[in-house]
């Protein structure tokens, strides 16, 4: 009878678990709030509205910002990139990995003039960070190093990793500056290879255990603590007093 009796809760942990993780990327299926038919060539991209005006902003500006990814991938994951003006500059300068360059022969990570605030393929974005002033021109420094030295320079893989996500994290862990906490539906950002899966969280504030970004724990001043199954997070940030849920993100009130 014991021994039932254990199988059965062995079997509703498992049932529960299952559910949870599977229940996000469901409602945000069925709420309509990703487009997953939307003409990814056809879709809007203009400015949000998020970035301020170069021409009446002369100080250094960073900006990181995440969008819902395109068509069903944006029922699970959103991508991430991260935006550059230096000090008295007249344009921003985008970063991000672009996983569609690789089957074009083209390189992944790029680095160009665009507009910082652009809606990813009609998904307007949310801002994740901000700095401004010299706390900027000290990050842009230390921004560009880190993308020199990103070690999947010629490695992309939508799932589990490394791609746009991993590529943010690895400039957060990289830049003290930027105190990264990026959303927990940043597929990717928990990708370490099996050389370094012990490594700092994306905000530099924590310690994180992961194996190929598929299974993981991560606990931290500013991410919280979250747990990582094939790359989707449940999460809690007791600080902020938010839940974290997979294809869902955040739930609760703080940053």
């Amino acid at each position: 009878m014991q021994k039932q009796r254990r199988k059965i809760i062995r079997h509703s942990l498992v049932t529960g678990a299952l559910l949870l993780f599977a229940t996000g990327p469901a409602i945000m299926f069925f709420n309509g709030e990703v487009d997953i038919y939307r003409d990814w060539r056809k879709a809007d991209k203009h400015s949000a509205g998020l970035a301020p005006d170069p021409a009446s902003t002369p100080e250094a500006v960073v900006q990181v910002y995440a969008a819902r990814a395109v068509k069903w991938r944006g029922i699970f994951a959103v991508h991430t990139w991260i935006a550059t003006k230096p000090e008295n500059a007249d344009q921003y300068t985008v970063h991000h990995v672009l996983g569609w360059n690789e089957r074009r022969g083209l390189p992944i990570v790029v680095s160009r003039q665009d507009i910082p605030d652009r809606l990813w393929y009609g998904n307007k974005p949310i801002l994740v960070k901000e700095l401004r002033g010299n706390k900027a021109t000290q990050a842009i420094i230390a921004i560009q190093q880190a993308i020199n030295n990103y070690p999947y320079i010629n490695d992309y893989t939508a799932w589990p990793g490394p791609n746009s996500n991993t590529f943010i994290a690895h400039i957060g862990r990289q830049v003290s500056e930027l105190k990264l906490d990026l959303p927990s539906t940043a597929i990717g950002k928990d990708f370490l290879s099996i050389s370094d899966f012990i490594s700092r969280t994306p905000s530099g504030s924590g310690f994180q255990l992961s194996l190929f970004g598929l299974f993981g724990i991560l606990i931290s001043r500013y991410e919280g603590f979250e747990v990582n199954l094939l790359g989707l997070v449940v999460g809690l940030d007791p600080a902020e007093g938010i839940i974290k849920l997979p294809g869902i993100g955040r739930i609760g009130f703080g940053r």
